[in-house]
């Protein structure tokens, strides 16, 4: 009596019998220290059911296994942000630390000169170009409104603001006179300038320097890296030197501004200064 051979069990498709392989690997690729792996899984013996659907089977796994790999790669690129979000606050926590370290008499004269224009009947002019523009602006309500305390209005004015005088002079003059022209209506011996130039060599930014020079006005520079040509064009230069790296320069730049306009406050219509 004859013995029917026994049907040969089916194989996987050789793009499935690659997949553990490939996904136990996924780790070294994307893992960066995670330590999550895929369990390993041998190929023909994941269902129970594979003899009689071998296709759904294939389907099931092929989906679980993807699912993991999602997984993987979701908890590795969350790690790497954190690596990378640590990495930025570290860099703009040494750029302050630095400049503090070795600008903060600069900063108590840069304050002392702000505090003598306003004083004297003086007002503040501040400009920058994009990020440094916005800056401006910024520190510039800090004065008009207010800052921690209630006090008067202290004045101050944005050049980066009044887009019909902006556009003009741009048309009319181009943009290296952007700023000189608009300091040269409204500027005053009495008065101070604040100039905003994360190179330190913005034209625009040196142009209306020179003209705030011609003016009487002192001047303040907040600046990074090198500092540029600003520092000669600048009574009081305030360069965040531990950095050439734009965010980090700015993020710098407006902490300065927070401190003058919080050691402003204090001086004149706080309790002063313990």
């Amino acid at each position: 009596m004859s013995r029917k051979k026994p049907r040969p069990r089916p194989t996987l498709p050789q793009h499935f019998t690659a997949v553990p392989s490939a996904l136990e690997g996924l780790t070294t690729v994307f893992g960066m220290g995670t330590g999550v792996a895929p369990p390993p899984l041998r190929p023909g013996e994941f269902s129970e059911n594979f003899n009689s659907e071998p296709v759904a089977c294939c389907q099931a796994y092929t989906l679980t296994r993807f699912g993991q790999t999602l997984k993987i790669v979701r908890l590795a690129m969350r790690n790497a942000m954190k690596e990378h979000i640590a990495a930025i606050f570290e860099a703009s926590i040494a750029a302050k630390q630095q400049f503090l370290q070795t600008h903060s008499d600069a900063l108590i004269q840069a304050t002392e000169a702000v505090l003598k224009s306003i004083r004297t009947g003086g007002k503040i002019l501040l400009f920058g170009n994009g990020g440094s523009a916005a800056d401006a602006q910024h520190i510039a309500a800090e004065f008009v409104n207010r800052y921690l305390i209630e006090r008067p209005p202290l004045p101050a004015i944005a050049l980066t603001t009044d887009t019909s005088a902006l556009t003009s002079i741009i048309n009319d003059y181009g943009p290296l006179d952007v700023f000189a022209k608009q300091i040269q209506a409204l500027g005053k011996p009495d008065d101070i300038a604040i100039a905003i130039s994360t190179s330190g060599n913005s034209p625009n930014i040196l142009r209306a320097l020179e003209v705030c020079r011609e003016l009487g006005m002192s001047t303040i520079g907040l600046t990074g890296g090198s500092g540029g040509e600003m520092p000669a064009y600048v009574d009081h230069c305030l360069c965040v030197a531990a950095t050439n790296v734009t965010p980090r320069i700015q993020e710098t730049h407006i902490l300065i501004g927070h401190v003058i306009c919080e050691l402003v406050d204090h001086i004149l219509y706080g309790e002063g200064l313990a």
